[in-house]
């Protein structure tokens, strides 16, 4: 899957973020101790992951950053979805193919 990778300048320094090429609100990209690790796709009903975010997400009218920060706090794991910096110059981006698994299974149980 292609996604984007763009690059800030921001107050405190440079920053990378990650992001899905379309930039859907049902779509992210979530970073694992501050690494790409996983995608969610909330309309992907073709993995089961996502079909238990689907249901997290839209059904229980929850952001998408609060279920993933509740799944990082009960699985002690340092979950997070990273955003556009507020104060920050856009300096580049760039097209990146790489392939993330959906989160696991056994999180979302």
């Amino acid at each position: 899957m292609t996604f984007k990778l763009t690059t800030y300048k921001t107050l405190t320094g440079k920053k990378e973020i990650l992001e899905t090429a379309k930039q859907k609100s049902t779509e992210a990209v979530v970073y694992k101790d501050d690494k790409p690790a996983y995608l969610v796709d909330c309309f992907d009903l073709q993995t089961e992951a996502n079909i238990q975010m689907n249901y997290l997400v839209l059904c229980q009218q929850k952001s998408m950053k609060n279920v993933i920060q509740e799944i990082g706090s009960k699985h002690n794991v340092n979950l997070s979805i990273k955003e556009t910096p507020l104060f920050a110059i856009k300096s580049s981006s760039v097209n990146k193919s790489i392939e993330l698994p959906p989160l696991p299974l056994e999180w979302l149980n």
